[in-house]
């Protein structure tokens, strides 16, 4: 497991800079890309986030939609971290998490997170 930490870190880096960090407990906290991909299916959004793990153009998710499928308490508490209003983190959120399930995904595969507490689809 601590390879893929590895590699989760390193591709994060990338991504997210000095947001590496936050994002890394941001996708542990959410089950993983696994866990994201059950939470914006449940959301409405996973056809969005689909897009994101293929190897196609990953299609714009406005922060709004971000807000209503993590929820604002998820979304204040990023915003804290950050020093930021929650729009704010939202908005980040929005650009970011894209970016990084595109990069997580090489594949175009959403690989099982063993230690998620949510099923595979």
């Amino acid at each position: 497991m601590a390879l893929l930490d590895n590699l989760i870190d390193t591709v994060l880096a990338k991504v997210a800079g000095d947001q590496s960090s936050l994002i890394s407990k941001f996708l542990k906290d959410n089950g993983g890309v696994s866990g994201l991909a059950e939470t914006f299916q449940n959301g409405g959004a996973g056809e969005i986030f689909a897009s994101w793990v293929g190897t196609g153009d990953n299609k714009a998710i406005a922060a709004e939609k971000i807000n209503s499928i993590l929820g604002s308490a998820q979304v204040q508490q990023i915003a804290q971290k950050l020093g930021v209003d929650p729009n704010q983190a939202s908005d980040l959120i929005a650009n970011l998490l894209p970016q990084v399930i595109d990069k997580l995904t090489p594949d175009a595969k959403v690989e099982p997170n063993p230690e998620a507490k949510l099923p595979v689809a």
